[in-house]
């Protein structure tokens, strides 16, 4: 190279492409972080999904019946100064052996049916309100408490009930019951019959089902794994997670269709997984 001018194009040449090529690997490495901060933000928007669902669905407990503008006037009631559901018992006391904070709700319908909802509470919610009045045992202290949503949609009464319980070092207990009924016919609404009115396909909804649990218990799984004691570890193989025989199910207050595993109605936890098709 004895011509100087060919040498100084060269190292120009050499100078441009050096420059192109690390303006290029920064856009590379910037456009590859921005892809996994968008894939993070989409797991913890997912994330937030979940506990949003559970934080709207404790907020549905108001103690209060939604008629969603359905007539009840032709509807024969036990009661005729009250509506179709109604708090039968609202009290809250707080004593040395124990705390409570109830209202408990009654179908007021005249049918058998909706006697045998009646019956249900007595069985799950009063009784046990009463045994817990009736501690005497100060190291057991227990705190007890019940609310209930009332909802209308496509004639279908909805009564979702919570009560949550925690007595002296026990884990604390959160049990759901549902109840629906076709106030055309004067029928139990099955969960068959929600999905549909929300026409949704069966195996959509199960197949939900099990991808809403299994991420659930995985996460259960790796804290487990961890060292945290008292999680609660699903059994994927259980026949609850079938539509046939899911437990507690209803329409919400704008018609959405909640799916809830509420494993507090069989063992001492607050656990639960919810499935909502809005």
């Amino acid at each position: 190279m004895k011509n100087p001018k060919v040498l100084y194009i060269l190292i120009s040449l050499f100078c441009i492409f050096a420059i192109i090529a690390g303006i290029y690997a920064q856009y590379i490495e910037s456009d590859q972080a921005n892809t996994n901060l968008a894939q993070e933000d989409e797991k913890i928007e997912q994330e937030k999904t979940q506990e949003k669902i559970k934080a709207d669905f404790n907020n549905l407990f108001i103690n209060e019946l939604n008629l969603g503008g359905f007539d009840t006037t032709g509807i024969a009631k036990i009661n005729n100064e009250h509506d179709i559901v109604y708090s039968a018992i609202d009290r809250e006391e707080v004593t040395e052996n124990y705390e409570i904070n109830i209202h408990i709700p009654v179908i007021n319908i005249k049918n058998e049916l909706a006697n045998t909802y009646n019956s249900m509470t007595q069985a799950d919610f009063i009784n046990k309100a009463n045994d817990v009045m009736q501690n005497t045992d100060k190291t057991k202290k227990a705190i007890y408490s019940i609310d209930y949503a009332a909802y209308v949609n496509n004639n279908i009464l909805s009564l979702v009930i919570r009560s949550t319980l925690k007595e002296g070092s026990s884990a604390q207990r959160i049990i759901i019951r549902t109840y629906n009924y076709n106030l055309s016919t004067n029928q139990e609404a099955s969960l068959i019959d929600l999905i549909t009115i929300k026409r949704l396909n069966k195996d959509e909804v199960n197949n939900k089902i099990l991808q809403v649990v299994k991420a659930e218990n995985q996460e259960a799984e790796s804290l487990q794994s961890m060292g945290y004691n008292q999680i609660f570890v699903r059994d994927l193989t259980s026949d609850i997670y079938n539509v046939d025989n899911a437990g507690a199910y209803f329409l919400g207050p704008n018609g959405e269709l909640y799916i809830v595993y509420a494993y507090g109605n069989g063992e001492f936890t607050s656990e639960m997984d919810i499935i909502l098709f809005e």
